[in-house]
């Protein structure tokens, strides 16, 4: 069996002269990330490896899950496949993970994630928001041969907050 995280980056600021790439989080991304990881946490499974996309807002958001998941740096990298908006290379990059890796997280963006959370899980998301999350879990033993699976949870910032 494998297990996808899908984890969309924190709400970004739009405040400062910056390239996407370079966009920061606002303070409710932060404080967003930092709500959502510790809900995920309570029920997280042992993830073998985390993968995030080169743009800061998702940098610092897998930096604030990996900090409140306790999880060990050495098995984080980044990947600009996952800056991507379309979701195929998304596609393409989880096909080619190592089949030894069981369950891996990977922080990226949308369209890619909303788009590829439906494709792959059996549930319909209108939209995967900002620090939102879905965890996908497929019966299959090769990620190049994930296909539908079954979204297991999805913890978003606004089902959280009272």
């Amino acid at each position: 069996m494998k297990q996808l995280i899908l984890m969309r980056h924190g709400k970004s600021s739009w405040d400062y002269d910056a390239s996407d790439k370079d966009r920061p989080l606002k303070e409710r991304g932060i404080n967003d990330a930092h709500l959502v990881s510790k809900t995920f946490k309570i029920h997280a499974p042992q993830m073998d490896f985390i993968y995030s996309s080169p743009a800061i807002r998702a940098l610092h958001t897998s930096m604030i899950f990996v900090r409140n998941l306790d999880f060990d740096l050495s098995n984080f990298s980044i990947n600009n496949e996952l800056y991507d908006f379309s979701g195929d290379n998304v596609e393409r990059f989880v096909h080619r993970l190592d089949n030894n890796l069981k369950t891996v997280a990977i922080f990226g963006h949308n369209y890619a994630f909303t788009s590829l959370a439906n494709t792959w899980g059996d549930q319909y998301i209108e939209n995967v928001p900002t620090a939102g999350l879905v965890h996908i879990t497929f019966g299959v033993d090769d990620w190049s041969k994930i296909s539908k699976g079954i979204t297991k949870q999805m913890v978003f910032p606004k089902h959280l907050k009272k």
